[in-house]
Parts: structure tokens; C-alpha cells; sequence
């Protein structure tokens, strides 16, 4: 048996098979270096190298490609190098001016060190092979998404069923054999777990437990895998999801079963009861309960939306008020309805026609800027200004789809008066002096710091757009080198420029 304990991925990648068998490339296949399954192996990306030693700088994964203009005297350590870096493949460029044959020390190298060598015919460019193996993989990634997006949705579904139901499900999506554990015992299986488990997944069990954080643990087992997972919200404590069958699991399964662990966990706390999980998940997710990573996988996405709602007019029917009428608008199962009525629920993606369908019927919602999942609690406050702003509007307000929604936070009074304030000196020596500092600091902003382009559009000569810029920093007693005076004086002049 041989375990590994790894952090839970989503990398995308094709199996060596695909780019071999594109006809357009041509390449050619020395079999005798083919060791079983070679076909098979991942490539990550396709990467260039004339490099005598490139194992340094590789990850893994790679397609390396090269012509040989600086192979080295000691081709077996070469060769050697590149395969213990965990590189899929060798591909060999013939050509013209530097090699037309395969160097027979290369393939030799190549047969005995077990790594797959390519022959790149001279009419098929490296940059051919790039470009087919990045559209390899975009397509692979979308494909993926797919399939991760379709299975989330029957999770998400199975959930109100239950455990049993959630676990045959999750067992059905990844084509496996699934077992929820508990401190001790099997909460729940589906598709022919194993009853008791083998000695060595109850010691990988032992070893997941025992660690920290969000992660879970593989092993060789009978010629198959098994993979040991915590469920959320318990990431550390005695909960685990353990999933086999006879092949690894693909960046889209893990994801897949990422989710899975945060449903179980989730029905585990909450049980059946669909507007219990909803509330769960939403405070999960919020951090009134455990890490934002683990729900996030709910959405299957990095980056969430808050989004706040309340009662518009006569207020929302009974139907309206229903936690899976709100999941089904707002395409997100993370939805905790509140007293008033009001809720708040975390999105992965709001449009307006979504919040004008639910002032429709009765609710009037806003949405915050997208952030990351995990730091989904931080943008209430975003989100409490903004349900504001649209309860004086009658409207919606999703923050960053309009130029001025920035400023929607801030009461416009206030604005003026600090752009008033923070740029009457320069005003004040325009109007004496005409000396046009508020338009040069204005263009030079808008050219982030640009000289030449500053100057061009000014018309002016670049010593004299920097001559103007060192007034401004003298005069307003500020750093243009830092990043935020620009960012303040940039609103200011924004603020100044809208009038009243």
C-alpha cells in the first residue's frame, strides 16, 4: 500500500493520447519508450527548452520540447533528469540546421529511462504544438466545469433526501464506492462499500484525522484507489467521506467530491429539512460557523457575491418567502430567510433582471462587490450600505455595474465637500496662475503615471508634465508614488468634476 495526504485540486489537464493523436501535429511515436499506461499520463502545458539541465525549473506534468541545439555529452543523465522531474513526455524537433535524425543515444536514453520520447516532424512548428495543447486544455476545462456545475445540481437536490440519498448520489456522480464514517461507525454507504473497512483505509483514516486543515488523503488499494476525506463544517474533527474505485480522481472529482463533503456535513447538522440547510450553509459560508472554504464549494467558485434583500411595498407573498423559490431565482442553495422578512444569501454570479424579478414580487435586494469566498463575511457591511441606497432609490443596486455605484456608499454632500477641500489649492493657483495643475494631474492619473502620453495629450513637452506633477506634490504636501494618494485624488477629481 502507498498513501499520499494532498490538498485538494482542480488542475486541469489532458492525457498525453490526445496530443499524439492530433493528425495536424504529425508527431511521432517511438513505441520501444513506452512504458504501460504512458498514453495515459497527464500533460499540464507544453513547454520549450534548450536547457542542458531544465529539471530545475520544471513542476511536473510537462511536454518538453526541444531541437537540440545544446543536448549534452551525458544524454542518460539527462534524460534521467527530466523524468524524476515528472516530466510526461520528451518531444525531439528535427531539423535542417541542427539534428535531421533522431540521435540514437537520445532514443536509447530514452527506452531505458521509461520516458515517452516524440519525434516533432521539421514542417510542424513548437509553437503548432503550444498553441494545440493550450486549446487541449481550455476545452478539458470547460468540459470539466460542465460536469462539476451538472453535479453539484444533483447534489444540491439529493440533499433534502438525506444522507442516504446524498451519499448514493455523490457514489453515482464519481462512479464509486462511497462511505460516510463517524467516530466510529458508517453512517452511510452506497455502492458496495466495503463492510468493515480494510485495515489500511482505517489507517489512512487515522493519519487524515490526526492532521489539520482542509485535505484529504489517497491510497493504493487491491489495484484501485481510495481517497479520505473530512466533511464540512467538522474539516478536523471525526466526520470523514471515503470514496474508491479502480482509477485516480481528476481535478473535476475532486471538485465534485469537495462539494459532496460540504452537503454531508451540512445534512449531517442541519438534517432534511431544506430551508435548515439553506440557513446552514449560508452561515457557514459567512463564517458564523466554520471556514468559508468549505462551502464555497457549494457555488463552485472562487469569488461570491452577498446579496442582501427586503420587503418592497406590500412585501413578498408566501410563496416569495420560500428559501427554495429565493435558491431557484438567485441559482444558489445558500439562502437564510429572516425575520421583517428579509434575507441574505451568498451567489456565485446576480444579474439585474434576477433582482428586478424579485422587486416583482415583492422584494427589493442589492448586491455587493464580487470577493472571495472565504472572505464572503467581510462584505456585509458592503451589502447593509447598499440595501440602503436602493430602499431610497425604489431599485436594485448591484455594486460595480454602474460607473458611479462606488459612489452609492457615500452620501454625495460629502464627497464634494472632501474634493472641494483636497484640491482647492491647486484650484486656487489655476485661477491665479493658470497653471493647469488640476487638468495635468488629472491626465496623468488617467494615464496611470504615463509621461509621454500625459504629455501628448497636454501638448506640452514631458519635463514640463513632471515640472507640474512636483508643484502638486509640493503644494498638496502628498506622495504621487503612493498608490493611494493617487486613488484619493483620483475620487476627488471624480467627485470635484460631477458638481452638484
Amino acid at each position: 500500500m502507498t498513501s499520499t495526504t494532498d490538498p485538494l485540486s482542480t488542475e486541469v489537464n489532458v492525457p498525453l493520447r490526445d496530443v499524439v493523436g492530433n493528425r495536424e501535429l504529425a508527431l511521432e511515436v517511438v513505441p520501444e519508450t513506452l512504458p504501460p499506461g504512458a498514453l495515459d499520463r497527464p500533460v499540464r502545458w507544453a513547454h520549450v527548452s534548450e536547457l542542458q539541465d531544465p529539471a530545475p525549473y520544471l513542476v511536473g506534468g510537462e511536454l518538453i520540447l526541444t531541437a537540440g541545439v545544446n543536448l549534452p555529452e551525458r544524454i542518460d543523465r539527462y534524460v534521467r533528469g527530466l523524468r524524476d522531474a515528472g516530466v510526461t513526455a520528451l518531444g525531439f524537433g528535427l531539423t535542417p540546421t541542427v539534428h535531421e535524425t533522431l540521435p540514437e543515444p537520445l532514443r536509447r536514453a530514452c527506452v531505458r529511462r521509461g520516458l515517452p520520447l516524440l519525434v516533432v516532424p521539421s514542417r510542424t512548428p513548437f509553437l503548432a504544438v503550444n498553441r494545440a495543447v493550450s486549446v487541449a486544455l481550455t476545452e478539458a476545462g470547460q468540459r470539466e466545469q460542465r460536469r462539476i456545475t451538472a453535479a453539484r445540481e444533483t447534489l444540491t437536490r439529493a440533499a433534502g433526501g438525506g444522507l442516504g440519498e446524498l451519499t448514493s448520489s455523490l457514489a453515482a456522480v464519481l462512479r464509486s464506492w462511497v462511505a460516510l464514517v463517524g467516530a466510529g461507525d458508517v453512517l452511510a454507504s452506497a455502492h458496495d462499500a466495503p463492510t468493515p473497512l480494510p485495515l489500511q483505509v482505517r489507517e489512512l483514516m487515522a493519519t487524515v484525522r490526526a492532521g489539520s486543515g482542509i485535505r484529504s488523503a489517497t491510497t493504493e488499494l487491491d489495484g484501485g484507489f481510495v481517497v479520505v476525506q473530512p466533511v464540512y463544517p467538522q474539516a478536523t474533527a471525526s466526520h470523514l467521506v471515503v470514496v474508491g474505485r479502480s482509477r485516480r480522481l481528476d481535478g473535476a472529482d475532486r471538485a465534485i467530491l469537495a462539494v459532496g463533503a460540504a452537503l454531508l456535513g451540512l445534512v449531517g447538522r442541519a438534517g432534511s429539512d431544506a430551508a435548515e440547510l439553506g440557513a446552514a450553509a449560508t452561515g457557514l459560508l459567512l463564517g458564523r460557523t466554520s471556514p468559508g472554504d468549505a462551502a464555497r464549494s457549494l457555488l463552485g467558485s472562487e469569488v461570491v457575491r452577498l446579496v442582501a434583500g427586503t420587503a418592497h411595498r406590500r412585501g413578498p407573498d408566501e410563496v416569495a418567502q420560500r428559501p427554495d423559490w429565493l435558491r431557484a431565482r438567485l441559482d444558489t442553495p445558500l439562502v437564510s430567510v429572516l425575520p421583517g422578512p428579509s434575507f441574505v444569501a451568498v451567489a456565485g454570479s446576480v444579474s439585474r433582471p434576477v433582482l428586478e424579478d424579485l422587486r416583482a414580487s415583492g422584494w427589493l435586494a442589492a448586491a455587493g462587490s464580487p470577493v472571495p469566498a472565504a472572505r464572503a463575511a467581510a462584505a456585509s457591511a458592503e451589502v447593509e450600505l447598499l440595501l440602503a441606497r436602493a430602499s431610497a432609490l425604489g431599485r436594485p443596486v448591484i455594486a460595480g455595474s454602474e460607473p458611479l455605484d462606488f459612489d452609492a456608499l457615500l452620501d454625495p454632500g460629502v464627497s464634494r465637500g472632501f474634493a472641494e477641500k483636497t484640491l482647492e489649492p491647486l484650484v486656487a493657483l489655476d485661477r491665479a496662475q493658470d497653471r493647469q495643475l488640476v487638468r495635468t494631474l488629472r491626465t496623468w492619473l488617467a494615464h496611470h503615471g504615463g509621461w509621454e502620453p500625459t504629455a501628448a495629450e497636454l501638448g506640452v513637452h514631458r519635463n514640463s508634465v513632471r515640472h507640474r506633477i512636483a508643484q502638486v506634490e509640493r503644494v498638496l504636501g502628498v506622495d504621487l508614488a503612493d498608490p493611494e494618494a493617487r486613488m484619493r485624488l483620483w475620487f476627488a477629481l471624480r467627485w470635484m468634476a460631477q458638481g452638484p
